[in-house]
């Protein structure tokens, strides 16, 4: 895989540096997790990664990640700042045991600011990076897309971005760097093409009244006669013809006037055929016209099928949906960690500290010390 050999140490947070480390991971780099709670049911991403519970106020903890830290290439922490050099860890500390080392921080705010010692959360961020202001229907108040914009999209994903791109540099210069990643910034920057685009035909009104945003019939969801959902992106003229042919329609109705008169016309003949009837009209048309599939059925839709959307069509042993490593590589595809061989906390503990010259027969008393954190006591 295409990042093979490639160490990484994640210090376990919530959604975004999971994410981080689990695009990583799924590409071939080795993840070692490094959790304060060895019963951590949170993370719901560490499948393919290693595990390791320590107690982090104890100093043989902190020199058992330092040891680890000098043999690996990249280390994610998403802490306020201050905290990883409390714990001794800082990048002062690591960089200089490993001038090589990647340093990523992961946060809300960034390491600097007004805000970067306060708390917050994904809605918080896009409220600041100003795209929240642009998301939502125009009758509503502004409506944040879950967490996916700042966690996961301006966040894990732009910082495994910012790691990838630091490991290209470290080839021609042969040291390590510090990488400030604020998701704040992450979500303004993913919303690059919003801010750069207002000058463009398709804004200049309210939220919620532009061609984007939900203020165009031709561009939106409609309910159909089961209770189903179409997604309907006819922009171009020339598939909005189409639209009104699939529909019945009179092919010669304005695309850009009496909105609302359209709106309720559209609305109106969705709901006479269901979701499926719909689309065997709209599968030999190339009007823009595909179904909104929930979780339950997006495995079973044949072009994702034919595509490998989902881990090999089937669900992991716990019934957990789980999509594929995106995008696909030719040579050195990537592979979900999600269906890698579950592993004790012992074995991952051994394995770990073997590396850095920790012998089995010592788990025992680093467990008794309180410094390793197992849900049992070890057996030798």
């Amino acid at each position: 895989m295409a990042l093979k050999g490639i160490k990484v140490i994640e210090f376990v947070g919530l959604a975004p540096g999971p994410f981080c480390g689990m695009l990583l991971a799924d590409f071939g780099a080795t993840v070692t997790r490094i959790d304060m709670n060895p019963r951590n049911s949170l993370d719901v991403l560490q499948g393919g990664k290693r595990s390791l519970a320590l107690n982090l106020k104890q100093p043989k903890a902190i020199d058992m990640v330092r040891s680890m830290c000098r043999k690996s290439d990249v280390l994610i922490e998403p802490f306020r700042p201050g905290v990883m050099e409390k714990f001794g860890l800082g990048p002062n500390v690591l960089l200089q045991d490993n001038p090589g080392l990647i340093y990523a921080r992961l946060t809300g705010f960034g390491q600097t600011g007004t805000h970067a010692l306060r708390a917050g959360h994904d809605l918080n961020y896009i409220a600041l990076s100003g795209v929240l202001s642009m998301l939502g229907r125009k009758t509503n108040k502004p409506t944040a897309p879950i967490n996916l914009l700042a966690d996961f999209a301006g966040g894990g994903l732009m910082c495994a971005f910012g790691i990838l791109a630091a490991i290209v540099e470290r080839h021609r210069s042969g040291k390590g760097q510090i990488i400030d990643h604020a998701m704040v910034e992450g979500a303004a920057y993913v919303g690059s093409w919003l801010y750069r685009s207002q000058s463009l035909p398709v804004w200049g009104k309210a939220r919620g009244e532009n061609i984007l945003d939900g203020g165009a019939h031709f561009y939106d969801t409609y309910e159909t006669k089961d209770g189903k959902f179409l997604s309907v992106g006819a922009i171009e003229n020339k598939f909005y013809r189409l639209l009104l042919e699939g529909l019945g329609l009179d092919p010669d109705l304005p695309q850009f006037e009496e909105e609302e008169k359209r709106r309720e016309l559209f609305e109106a003949t969705f709901k006479t055929k269901t979701r499926d009837e719909w689309m065997d009209i709209f599968n030999a048309k190339d009007a823009c016209v595909f179904p909104v599939l929930t979780p339950d059925e997006v495995e079973s839709y044949q072009h994702n099928r034919e595509r490998n959307v989902f881990v090999d069509y089937q669900r992991t042993e716990d019934d957990v949906l789980v999509p594929t490593p995106a995008p696909k590589l030719s040579r050195t595809p990537a592979r979900s960690g999600a269906i890698a061989k579950e592993r004790s906390e012992l074995e991952m503990a051994e394995e770990i500290l073997s590396e850095i010259g920790i012998e089995r027969k010592e788990l025992v008393h680093l467990y008794e010390e309180g410094i390793l954190l197992l849900s049992n006591r070890p057996k030798m």
